[in-house]
């Protein structure tokens, strides 16, 4: 069995588009990490007179690779979009690859980061149970269990993951059988209270019923969810989002809380759960913190005025 010292640097998918500052800084972490393999993905330039440059510009960064390293690349002429532009990326990866790294052009990981993926690519390689690997989380220095480096969660993060061909196979970006399961009463109880089923629920049929999907994440999370996936979420945030403000897609809001999160470096040895539970009171943290500060919980509780909760807090 090899130690974690010498466990191989895992392949890299790097989706960018145009962004070359944000671009710049995430590929230099990249560089300092030097995998053997990094795959590049580039959605085509918009109709809007400003892409064009910036999407050569983004590109080129990548002719910087000056370490030893086989470099692939897809890049598209037209723009298909920021739901299937990822979508179609990461099918791509892991048509190539069993395993790997996914990290888009604004999400700034810490050095160890790649070494945390690496090291549980490989241990929970066969182990269908696990579907995600996070480099984020989003509690602030809430630790349910100091023992370990990481927990077992429903919830994922995309800002920085890896995963495996064996769990990415099962993803379905039109959210198919979510009809079906949901008239047949497989959702009512699932979740932890009313609040979180409303919210989760709502990001699927916000996908069906969208006349432009502009997502791919929602999807990855459905699928988690309707196979009994587990996602990891390490102890320590060790991923920077520098996507935040009005330029981008969906992280528009500079006031998110989740902006201040800085990208921390993880203690290794990696302390490793000797069991696989969800960890319910981590979970229920964090949705709880998150869902508070979301516009949709006001909404949401104002509309249904549901008795001990606040729209307001």
């Amino acid at each position: 069995m090899r130690t974690t010292t010498t466990t191989p640097q895992a392949p890299v998918l790097f989706i960018i588009f145009n962004r070359p500052e944000q671009t710049k800084k995430v590929f230099e972490m990249i560089r300092k990490a030097q995998p053997k393999k990094l795959y590049v993905a580039a959605d085509g330039p918009r109709n809007n007179g400003k892409d064009d440059e910036r999407c050569k510009e983004t590109r080129a960064i990548i002719d910087l690779v000056d370490w030893d390293c086989e470099v692939k690349t897809l890049f598209r002429d037209e723009n298909i979009g920021c739901g299937l532009g990822p979508k179609t990326a990461i099918d791509w990866f892991f048509e190539n690859e069993e395993e790997g790294i996914i990290l888009e052009d604004d999400c700034l990981p810490s050095e160890s980061f790649f070494k945390f993926c690496s090291e549980l690519l490989e241990k929970y390689r066969d182990n269908s149970q696990i579907m995600h690997i996070g480099g984020s989380n989003f509690q602030n220095g809430y630790v349910s269990d100091s023992e370990y480096s990481y927990y077992f969660s429903y919830f994922s993060h995309e800002w920085g993951w890896a995963s495996w061909r064996r769990a990415w196979k099962h993803y379905d970006y039109e959210v198919s059988t979510y009809p079906e399961l949901k008239k047949k009463g497989y959702f009512d109880t699932y979740f932890s209270n009313f609040i979180e089923k409303k919210y989760r629920l709502s990001k699927i049929e916000k996908t069906i019923n969208a006349k432009e999907v502009t997502w791919w994440d929602y999807q990855w999370d459905y699928t988690k969810l309707i196979n009994s996936g587990l996602s990891i979420i390490p102890h320590q945030n060790m991923i920077k989002n520098l996507g935040f403000g009005e330029d981008a897609t969906h992280t528009l809001s500079a006031n998110d809380e989740r902006q201040k999160n800085e990208a921390h470096e993880i203690s290794f040895p990696l302390h490793h759960p000797n069991f696989i539970i969800r960890d319910t009171k981590a979970d229920r943290k964090y949705f709880n913190r998150f869902f508070k500060s979301t516009i949709l919980r006001r909404k949401i509780l104002g509309f249904l005025r549901i008795p001990g909760y606040s729209a307001e807090g």
